[in-house]
């Protein structure tokens, strides 16, 4: 395979604290031979475990940038024991944008792994990423959120894993986490995702959904801060005393827990985020929007559990996710 066109403007392998950038080519009318500029600060003391921390996965994500930025301009080297690489607007073009995926080519990098060196900006980003970040780490942490059109209750999760010698390593990092929930995902649809590219590599994973809104909230950051440093003290990278706190165990074992609209109209959320529900019971409405005096159609819940995400604008199209009921695990 061709090499990345991709460079790094500091030294991945020296020792201290180094900020600077992933430098892209990109050649556009504003800039002839111009470059993507992706932030990056890898912290480096002596020997020990890698963790790899990325956030903007998806560009309206926003707890993962924020407390990973932060986490790059107060950590000191002499704080670490091992090494940390942190990329906290990994699709730099899509989070300057405030959108999902990228304004330049509409690449969702959360399904473009293991990418192309000679793609799109997206496929070189997820190759770079997939070929010279993640075979460093030993630890990955990558923190999303619903973004513009989810909301979430404000979880740590991990996927259900052919190896469940490694499922129970992510497990053990997820709880370090200590999120107010921790899930375990059956995911309907891994391929192209940064996770199942992260557990092909036989890494410990873990992934968030910190709330949603395309917004961040005090709860919702002070989730993030709390867990990045708990996991990274999980790792053995950091000091300090694993300090935890209850969490809800949620499972989501099959597509049951999926609500999906099948008309497009007005939604009106009939249970909120948090609320238990049984099978069959009355979750939301769709009011019709082209004329009046035409009865709304009404979703039920497809199971008993916790209502985990809905949709969150006003409007719903055919096809959105309604909502998503979680199993409550004892």
């Amino acid at each position: 395979m061709r090499p990345s066109p991709i460079s790094p403007t500091i030294d991945l392998d020296a020792q201290g604290v180094q900020h600077g950038f992933l430098k892209l080519p990109y050649s556009r009318d504003d800039a002839a031979w111009g470059a993507v500029m992706i932030p990056i600060t890898v912290i480096r003391n002596g020997q020990g475990p890698t963790a790899l921390l990325t956030g903007a996965n998806h560009g309206d994500e926003y707890e993962g940038a924020i407390a990973l930025a932060k986490l790059a301009n107060t950590l000191r080297a002499e704080d670490v024991s091992g090494c940390l690489i942190i990329v906290p607007f990994m699709n730099y073009p899509a989070f300057r944008a405030g959108t999902r995926t990228s304004p330049i080519d509409r690449g969702n990098l959360n399904r473009t792994f293991p990418g192309k060196p000679d793609g799109t900006v997206t496929e070189k980003i997820a190759d770079y990423v997939q070929r010279h970040l993640l075979p460093r780490a030993d630890f990955v942490l990558d923190i999303h959120s619903g973004g513009r059109t989810l909301d979430f209750l404000p979880f740590a999760a991990i996927h259900v894993l052919d190896d469940k010698a490694q499922q129970a390593r992510c497990s053990a990092a997820m709880q370090a986490f200590n999120a107010p929930y921790s899930m375990t995902l059956l995911e309907l649809d891994a391929v192209g995702m940064f996770d199942t590219a992260a557990e092909a590599a036989g890494k410990v994973f873990v992934s968030t959904e910190l709330g949603g809104g395309g917004s961040a909230t005090a709860r919702s950051v002070a989730v993030a801060d709390r867990g990045v440093r708990q996991f990274l003290i999980h790792c053995g990278i950091c000091r300090g005393e694993l300090e935890q706190r209850p969490t809800v165990r949620l499972d989501m074992p099959d597509g049951d827990c999926y609500v999906t609209s099948l008309h497009d109209g007005l939604l009106e959320m009939c249970r909120d985020l948090g609320d238990t529900v049984r099978k069959g019971e009355l979750i939301a409405r769709v009011h019709d929007v082209r004329r009046t005096g035409t009865a709304p159609v009404d979703y039920h819940a497809r199971r008993d559990g916790l209502l985990a995400a809905r949709h969150f604008p006003g409007l719903i199209g055919c096809g959105d996710t309604l909502a998503v009921v979680a199993e409550i695990v004892d």
